[in-house]
Parts: C-alpha cells; sequence; structure tokens
C-alpha cells in the first residue's frame, strides 16, 4: 500500500495549462475522487500519475519513491479506463490473467521450449500459472463473476464488463487502483449498483483508490476526500460533507449538490448587531452567527447562496429554524414522488427549491417561501470566496 504526493504539479500542452500547480496529498489506503467540469485537468492528473502523460513541472511521488521518470509498469499501479479495454478475442479468464502472464513470461512458447530443454524452468512457470489461476479465481469471486470467466466480452453486458476491467486490476494487487470515468457507459440503475461495489471493493481491499468523474454525486457518494478542480486548479478538497457545508468559493459550492445552490445578487445593510440582505423581491434577517463574516462588508454587494432543500413551502416548514418568507411565481414543477421541485421566479431571480410533496404550488401560481436562514452562504461578489 502507498500514499500519493502531487508536489507543484504542472501539464502543458504548448501554451495551454491543463493542469497549473497542482499540490495534494493523498494518504494510504484512502478513497480519494477527482471531480470537476470537462477540461479541468482532473484525467490528465491522473495520467500523469500513471505515467501516461509527461510532467511539465512538479514531482509525484507513489509512497517515498519519485515516479516522474519511471515506466508506468514498474509504478505499481493498476489503472481502470472508461472504455474497458478488454481483449475482445481472449475469454475473461485470460483477459484477468494477462498482464500477470506477461510479468511473469509463462507464455505457451515458453513453456513448451522449457519443457522441452529446461525443466527446472518449467517446473517454477507452473509454479507461476497455479499462484496466476489462484489470483484470477480469487478476484473473479470477490466481483462475483466466476461464471463468466469461459465467456468472450462480448456475450457481457456492460455491466459486466464493468467488472471484469475492476478484476484485471484486482489480480495485479497493486499500490494504488486510478479509476478513469469507469461507470459513465453504465445506465443510471447499473451505475448506481456499480458505484457501491467499488466502494465496497475499497473497503475489502484496503488499498489506495483514486477516481476521475464529472459527476458530483459519485463523488459525494464514494469519496473519503474530493478534490474539486475548475481549469486545472485545484478549488478545494476536504470530506464530502464539509464540502457540503462550507463551500470555499462560489464555484465548489454551485457544482456540488444536486440540484445546485441558487445565488442571488443582495446588499448587506443594517448594523454590525442587526445585518439584513435585500436583493429583487428578497428582503431577509440574516441570524447572528451567519452574519458574523457580513459586518465589514454593509452597504456592499455579496453573493447569497441557498440550496434548493433549504429553500420551503411556507405550510410545510422544519421546526427550529430560523426562517425568512418572501414570495414566488411557480413557472416550472417537477413532481419526483417523494418531493417536488419548483422552478421559482422572485422578481429577476430564477432558483429551484426542493418542497414535500404535499405543497399545492402549481405552474402560474405564486407560492409563499420560507427559507432556512441557519443554512445561508455568502460569497464575495469580485472574489468568489465564501464569506465566514
Amino acid at each position: 500500500m502507498a500514499s500519493v504526493t502531487f508536489e507543484n504539479v504542472t501539464k502543458r500542452y504548448g501554451n495551454v495549462v491543463a493542469v497549473n500547480n497542482l499540490s495534494l496529498d493523498i494518504a494510504d489506503k484512502e478513497f480519494l475522487v477527482f471531480v470537476g467540469p470537462s477540461g479541468c485537468g482532473k484525467s490528465t492528473s491522473l495520467r500523469m500519475l500513471a505515467g501516461l502523460e509527461e510532467i511539465s513541472d512538479g514531482q509525484i511521488r507513489i509512497g517515498d519513491r519519485i515516479v516522474n521518470d519511471i515506466a508506468p509498469k514498474d509504478r505499481d499501479i493498476a489503472m481502470v479506463f472508461q472504455s474497458y479495454a478488454l481483449y475482445p478475442h481472449m475469454s475473461v479468464y485470460d483477459n484477468l490473467a494477462f498482464s500477470l502472464r506477461l510479468r511473469a513470461k509463462t507464455g505457451r512458447a515458453r513453456k513448451l521450449f522449457t519443457a522441452v530443454f529446461n525443466r527446472p524452468a518449467y517446473k517454477r512457470i507452473r509454479d507461476e500459472e497455479a499462484d496466476i489461476d489462484n489470483r484470477v479465481k480469487k478476484a473473479a469471486q470477490t466481483l462475483g463473476i466466476e461464471m463468466l470467466l469461459p465467456r468472450k466480452p462480448k456475450a457481457l453486458s456492460g455491466g459486466q464488463r464493468q467488472r471484469v476491467a475492476v478484476g484485471r486490476a484486482i489480480v495485479r494487487e497493486p499500490k494504488v487502483f486510478l479509476f478513469d470515468e469507469p461507470l459513465s457507459n453504465l445506465d443510471a440503475k447499473l451505475r448506481v449498483q456499480t458505484r457501491a461495489e467499488i466502494t465496497k471493493l475499497h473497503q475489502q481491499l484496503g488499498t489506495t483508490f483514486i477516481y476521475v468523474t464529472h459527476d458530483q454525486v459519485e463523488a459525494m457518494t464514494m469519496g473519503t476526500r474530493i478534490a474539486v478542480m475548475k481549469d486545472g486548479l485545484l478549488k478545494q478538497v476536504d470530506s464530502p460533507q464539509t464540502l457540503y457545508d462550507t463551500p470555499a468559493n462560489m464555484f465548489v459550492a454551485g457544482f456540488i449538490g444536486s440540484p445546485s445552490m441558487n445565488f442571488f445578487e443582495v446588499t448587506a445593510k443594517g448594523t454590525a448587531d442587526n445585518i439584513t440582505v435585500e436583493g429583487d423581491g428578497l428582503q431577509l434577517a440574516v441570524p447572528s452567527e451567519r452574519a458574523k463574516g457580513l459586518r465589514s462588508y454593509i452597504g456592499s454587494q455579496v453573493m447569497m447562496g441557498m440550496r434548493p432543500e433549504d429553500i420551503h413551502d411556507a405550510n410545510f416548514v422544519p421546526p427550529n429554524i430560523h426562517v425568512g418568507h418572501f414570495d414566488a411565481q411557480v413557472d416550472v414543477t417537477e413532481l419526483m414522488g417523494n418531493e417536488v421541485y419548483l422552478h421559482l421566479l422572485t422578481g429577476k431571480n430564477a432558483y429551484v427549491a426542493r418542497v414535500d410533496p404535499r405543497s399545492k404550488a402549481r405552474v402560474g401560481s405564486t407560492v409563499q417561501l420560507a427559507a432556512n436562514l441557519d443554512k445561508v452562504h455568502f460569497f464575495d461578489k469580485k472574489t468568489e470566496l465564501a464569506i465566514r
């Protein structure tokens, strides 16, 4: 097992900076997820760690060893790709065993040659083959694909192919597992099932997992820590709950959570002990715990963030919270069964609320809302950094 360290790592493609001065420590046995929109540098970071991309500046360590100039095959990592990358002419068993046979040099021609001319070497190869067989069957049992071992990839479903791709990584028993958007080709139901299996696999193997995805739901449900990237920069790295509760900037606040956080342009008014924020159709008294950082912004415009689940139909408000009331016009409703998504308009502000399914709000009607002000967020309008 091993930790992974990025030290001021930069990757340039000509004048384009794909990854900009990335510094990150990933602990041994951790499950870290890189997440961000397309083109943010997350896959490039993973490929540099794997040795598939050269590093322009900086260093990458696996354990105590700098791996900048070490060949991918010698880094003791295993990578699972989005495309599965299975050999179509081989059975599942042979796909799982291939890398081990290649490393141990137990090919068919070599076995035939040593059987005739070098009996001690032939015995070693037979021992290696027995170990390979044991590792392949153990991985297949872990993933529940024992019955698939004789099949070819074309006879497998997408989820089964994904399990084989993961199994091919497991048999190598690497120090670090790398996953590059492995679930993006699966349907929604199978994606939920497979991500639970990968999380369980991490618990069983006790190995360092580094996972890349653009899906923040995957990141929140799988990672022990999440590294959020944008335009090649690391914007914040922390536990899923910390990213959700205390985002460091507007990008992280808007990216983490589904539906994403709503933002309103407001002006802070009042005194240090009694701050209100006013915007188009909004006037809310800020609780003292949330108003501390706003004292230096009185008279200035700031950005206010409210998550959809913190905006309630005024008829169905949870107990023991500080609320602020305002009216909204219902533009669109999405009935989800256990909740309703309301697409709303207040003045020029368009936003989304997740409300109780008993809500009577209908398209075209005006509804009174109650915002949970204990969970409101504020951001500097210029820097987009959180105001604490």
